[in-house]
């Protein structure tokens, strides 16, 4: 499949470019298009040893919800006594309050410019870029490990997961070249920054002190990373942080990377990752690449949907 380069790509009107109209002029699912039946057999070949890491964190995990304005699922046992079956319901149930992808609906590029020329309208209707679109062709690739808790740590550096760290290109490529990987069209990037497990050892106070004053590490915002993401032809960036990109994000909402990577390009984004043992086997092993597969919710007009993520090494 032949891709355009960044800087090959025509300028968008306000600021950065644009992947619009590159799969087509009414295309709705982005750049999960470079997930071929080609790379899909090559990411089957990966499965070595038969290791299993669910990428799912329990759905109420991140409480209270860190995105103002969601909330925690209540979860309710339905059962008679004395009879022999069960069933259960989930009310409040915010498709992106844990691990999730955002949908090409989630975030536009301006107010009533969404990928590919979508509308509000569009969206609001689940005309366009919306969840099932994914869900019908599901999400399968090549998975390839960028452990940025390691990495720092291994380059002398300090970390924590709970402050504001903003992962430069150079920051990236240091990752990828120590796990010895590079870079296929269609791979799904995933980051492990350690925010999530940190998170579930805060205390209350800490975790409400998140909605008020947001912060967690991730890509740097700028034309430099979207160059870097859209020339390496990745489908896909998910992350164990509720942003992907660093929080509060540089230059405020035009600096949001979002607006870019979702609207203009395309790209699907995951939130909210569990990728502990995952990112640990991958220390241990010295493979940083796995298969992975995801079924978001066919939710017709969906904005988001669960990750309902496995990798297999």
């Amino acid at each position: 499949m032949n891709i355009p380069q960044y800087d090959d790509l025509p300028a968008a009107a306000e600021g950065g470019r644009s992947g619009w109209g590159v799969f087509g002029e009414r295309d709705n699912v982005g750049l999960l298009n470079l997930m071929t039946p080609a790379s899909i057999i090559d990411a089957g070949r990966l499965i070595k040893k038969g290791s299993v890491f669910p990428l799912d964190a329990p759905v109420n995990a991140f409480s209270p919800p860190i995105a103002a304005g969601r909330g925690v699922p209540r979860h309710q046992i339905l059962h008679t006594p004395g009879s022999i079956g069960f069933d259960d319901v989930l009310d409040n149930f915010f498709p992106q309050g844990s691990s999730q992808w955002d949908s090409l609906g989630h975030i536009g590029y301006g107010p009533n410019v969404f990928y590919n020329g979508a509308t509000e309208d569009d969206v609001a209707a689940g005309r366009r870029n919306t969840i099932e679109h994914w869900a019908r062709r599901g999400i399968v690739g090549r998975a390839l490990v960028l452990d940025m808790v390691r990495t720092f740590e291994a380059d002398g550096r300090a970390y924590n997961p709970g402050l504001r760290i903003a992962f430069t290109v150079a920051d990236l490529e240091l990752a990828r070249q120590r796990s010895h990987v590079g870079f296929h069209p269609g791979d799904i990037l995933l980051i492990h920054t350690g925010f999530a497990a940190w998170f579930g050892d805060q205390t209350v106070e800490t975790r409400r002190d998140l909605q008020k004053n947001p912060r967690a590490p991730g890509i740097s915002q700028g034309e430099e990373m979207c160059r870097y993401l859209w020339d390496a032809h990745v489908a896909a960036v998910a992350s164990d942080t509720y942003g992907v990109e660093a929080f509060p994000p540089a230059g405020g909402e035009r600096g949001f990377l979002h607006r870019i990577l979702i609207g203009q390009f395309g790209m699907a984004l995951g939130e909210l990752w569990w990728t502990e043992e995952l990112a640990r086997d991958c220390a241990g092993d010295g493979v940083y690449e796995a298969f992975l597969a995801s079924c978001p919710l066919h939710v017709p007009g969906g904005i988001g949907s669960p990750a309902n993520a496995v990798a297999i090494k």
